[in-house]
């Protein structure tokens, strides 16, 4: 009974204050919960609708001191009508096969992936990402989560979406592709493409996690309608 209770039941912790990767000279904590035991998927699926992210086993989400800048967002996957970039943009990948494989590192992926960081993120936090970080980063999950594949027809990977599948939505816990293939907007499509996998499966929301105001790297979040955004009053809808 014991056991059981600490696996319903999660112990909250926070972390020490560091540099924040959003806002400079501004500093983060985050606060987390382990994802363990037959109810991690649950739990997974109400702390995300509570504004966490997953990162391997745990759930965690900041609580900085005088600062709420980071915004859970979703969008309304039945309520989506593309617009028409974001048509153009489907069109413009309409030779890319979409593969759904298991949560199971591969060097061909972690090739992609460091391709992807050299390029859009040298220096950042996962910028010495090595392939035994990345194989925990896709394999350690208490919950039901694949990768999605897009390759070209000659099959070569052009991007893959870490993505975990909770009865609330579809959450995009890491996204990365080729550099090279800018003209294709990879990512858009990515989000794109998991919006209509959402309706097929009957899910009613995808995830994108945090959404800052005035940021760059998170500007493109905020273009795809309609949006949810969470805030003291729960979930409502971005203009």
């Amino acid at each position: 009974m014991t056991e059981q209770k600490q696996t319903r039941v999660p112990q909250f912790y926070i972390t020490p204050a560091g540099p924040c990767p959003y806002l400079p000279g501004a500093m983060e904590r985050k606060v987390f919960a382990g994802l363990s035991g037959p109810y991690a998927a649950s739990l997974n699926d109400t702390l995300t609708q509570a504004g966490f992210r997953r990162s391997q086993g745990i759930a965690y989400r900041p609580t900085c001191d005088g600062c709420s800048a980071c915004i859970s967002v979703r969008i309304l996957a039945e309520r989506h009508a593309p617009s028409r970039n974001e048509r153009r943009v489907t069109h413009r990948n309409a030779d890319l096969i979409a593969c759904e494989a298991p949560a199971q590192a591969t060097r061909e992926q972690f090739a992609l992936l460091r391709a992807y960081l050299d390029a859009r993120h040298a220096g950042g936090g996962m910028s010495d990402m090595s392939l035994f970080d990345y194989a925990a980063m896709v394999e350690e999950t208490p919950v039901v989560t694949t990768i999605f594949e897009y390759r070209t027809v000659v099959g070569e990977l052009a991007a893959c979406a870490l993505t975990d599948i909770m009865p609330s939505g579809l959450s995009m816990v890491y996204s990365f592709y080729h550099p090279g293939m800018a003209a294709r907007s990879l990512g858009t499509f990515m989000i794109l493409d998991h919006i209509v996998k959402a309706k097929l499966r009957n899910l009613p929301y995808v995830y994108l996690g945090y959404w800052v105001e005035g940021s760059p790297k998170m500007a493109y979040k905020a273009r795809f309608k309609p949006l949810e955004a969470l805030g003291p009053g729960g979930w409502n809808r971005m203009p």
